[in-house]
């Protein structure tokens, strides 16, 4: 089997002398890794492709007992600039890459997580201020598109839209009015600011994300919901420098 597919460049490793091992988040079919046997060295087949981050044409064929994919050819995309030499910029952009990676990716959500991802990169790459919750909004996206979705516009008990302040409820996965919060249930408040910028978010690739006019009350509100969600739903927590499976 031999095929050509765009990839995201996710992590590099050496595994011989001049042999390197490529993990990508492909456009068509999911996370995959595949060797490239002289990637070291090679400058005609993978000149300037083989560095975290990059966007890449690729070709692969399965290795002849099928056991694993060579990568035979790559052709450089698109390149992050400032990923490589802003290291705030660069940590945000590997804790998006790692829980995508916790996370999985199927064929089937393939397409739709790779032009995030690629959006997301680009956001990071461009925008003038890199917020450090900009990572935790892509989590939400992500999940969203996974099914996890939040409604943050109305109360699935009465029926009424949410105004103001009102709670979400993380074991249900939804927002309620405050009359509606049943007792004695987990819930984390959240202000009519912080629903619209959720709605927004779920709704918008990120590099349409409008976040500039929130301040830091309302960040610490966004990454208290989404955390609870995602750890909640998901089962996915930042633990000691990586994505870890929860218990929750």
């Amino acid at each position: 089997m031999e095929f050509i597919d765009n990839g995201i460049v996710l992590r590099i490793g050496k595994f011989r002398e001049t042999d390197l091992w490529v993990k990508l988040l492909t456009r068509n079919h999911g996370i995959t890794t595949a060797f490239a046997f002289g990637g070291s060295r090679s400058r005609r087949r993978f000149s300037g492709c083989l560095d975290s981050y990059n966007t890449i044409a690729a070709r692969m064929a399965s290795s002849k007992n099928g056991q694993f994919l060579n990568l035979q050819e790559t052709t450089l995309l698109e390149q992050y600039q400032r990923l490589r030499t802003d290291f705030k910029r660069q940590g945000m952009a590997a804790n998006c890459i790692r829980f995508v990676e916790a996370l999985g990716v199927s064929p089937e959500d393939s397409e739709k997580i790779f032009l995030l991802t690629k959006s997301m990169l680009h956001l990071l790459n461009s925008v003038e201020n890199a917020f450090a919750m900009l990572p935790i909004l892509f989590r939400l996206r992500i999940v969203a598109e996974q099914g996890y979705l939040l409604d943050p516009k109305i109360c699935p008990k009465c029926g009424k839209i949410l105004e103001k302040n009102s709670v979400f409820l993380v074991s249900e996965g939804y927002f309620t009015c405050l009359s509606c919060k049943p007792l004695g249930a987990m819930g984390l408040n959240a202000s009519r600011e912080t629903l619209d910028i959720l709605s927004d978010i779920q709704e918008y690739s990120p590099e349409y994300w409008v976040l500039h006019a929130a301040d830091s009350a309302i960040f610490r509100e966004l990454g208290r919901i989404i955390d609870a969600h995602i750890r909640y739903h998901v089962g996915l927590e930042w633990n000691d420098g990586s994505f870890r499976r929860s218990f929750a």
